[in-house]
């Protein structure tokens, strides 16, 4: 396996000479690193992260924070991050920390303490998280995807706005019975943008003299807690609405499927929107909000390499994509 002293030998400079080319560790000039580089090439060298690091101060690697990585959106946008870094020589360091557990806790205590990192990708972070303030003083930079953070660069969406956009949809249609499914039980903690969506379904309601029709239904963002919600407030054919806003796709795909095993029929019976653009949002022909995690992870990655190497200037807040789809799983209510 060759080392520095063959790049150096073959290139005809010193060793220090061919580590400074390779680092980034000190003046070499540009003829001198480019005939280095191409020695490097030629006998397949590589140099370590751990000199890399001791020459620059930097260690190419960063920190990427999300509460889970079994779910459909998280899960894209540490594939956009991969995806991203990879080319620009950086590694990622994914943990999975659920708020309030005990993995969280030794995140910060432990591994994030080390600043074994340039900079850091938080995911789903709540504005009045105390783990913010954490992971200011760690002194590194960070972006965030999803909610508005004080202090913090963050890519993330209108959800006040696209509720309401899916709402007016139902609107439009006729439908004045509508309910928002997946409100934050009550167990448990509360979620900005959840709160944030549930607000732009009221915000259309109100504007259209339904406020006596509104409805919240609790619901965990999940396709099964959403079936088994679903199933209780769709069983009384009296008080049923002709409408749904799910908080998500993976809730709107647990109402659909309550509402067939039930024998409800949709659209004809009981129309349903989601937000998200989920991977089976097709298969259930849902009209949805599409978002793009997998871009709002290479942009948040683009974001914080250009904080980190002082190459551009970013943009405290930043609204991801967003488009409305509308597919068959809504139509105007049966009796108009």
């Amino acid at each position: 396996m060759s080392g520095i002293a063959d790049v150096a030998r073959l290139a005809g400079v010193s060793k220090s000479t061919a580590s400074r080319a390779l680092t980034g560790g000190g003046y070499v000039s540009d003829g001198t690193r480019q005939r280095v580089a191409d020695a490097a090439a030629s006998l397949g060298y590589v140099p370590s992260t751990s000199a890399v690091s001791l020459a620059t101060g930097r260690t190419r690697t960063i920190a990427l924070i999300v509460p889970k990585v079994n779910r459909w959106y998280f899960g894209s946008i540490v594939e956009g991050v991969e995806r991203t870094l990879i080319p620009l020589g950086y590694d990622v360091t994914l943990y999975v920390a659920e708020p309030g557990s005990r993995d969280r806790e030794s995140l910060y205590s432990t591994y994030l303490a080390r600043k074994r990192f340039d900079g850091i990708i938080a995911v789903a972070l709540e504005p009045d998280d105390a783990d913010l303030e954490r992971l200011a003083n760690i002194g590194k930079p960070v972006v965030s995807i999803g909610n508005a953070l004080s202090g913090v660069p963050t890519l993330g969406l209108d959800n006040i706005a696209i509720t309401r956009i899916i709402t007016q949809h139902l609107i439009s249609l006729g439908h004045t019975d509508i309910a928002f499914v997946g409100s934050t039980p009550p167990t448990d903690a509360p979620a900005k943008d959840v709160d944030e969506r549930s607000i732009g379904y009221r915000n259309a309601m109100n504007d259209n003299g339904l406020a006596i029709r509104i409805r919240n239904v609790p619901s965990t963002l999940t396709i099964t807690d959403a079936y088994a919600a679903a199933a209780s407030f769709l069983a009384d054919a009296a008080s049923r609405p002709t409408g749904v806003v799910a908080a998500c796709d993976e809730v709107a795909i647990g109402v659909i499927i309550a509402a067939r095993r039930m024998g409800i029929s949709v659209p004809t019976e009981l129309s349903v929107v989601g937000i998200d653009g989920h991977d089976y949002a097709e298969m259930f022909s849902l009209t949805t909000i599409e978002q793009f995690p997998q871009a709002q992870g290479i942009e948040a990655t683009r974001m914080l390499v250009r904080m980190i190497e002082g190459t551009g200037e970013v943009a405290r807040r930043t609204e991801a994509d967003t488009r409305l789809v509308v597919r068959s799983s809504t139509a105007p209510p049966r009796s108009s």
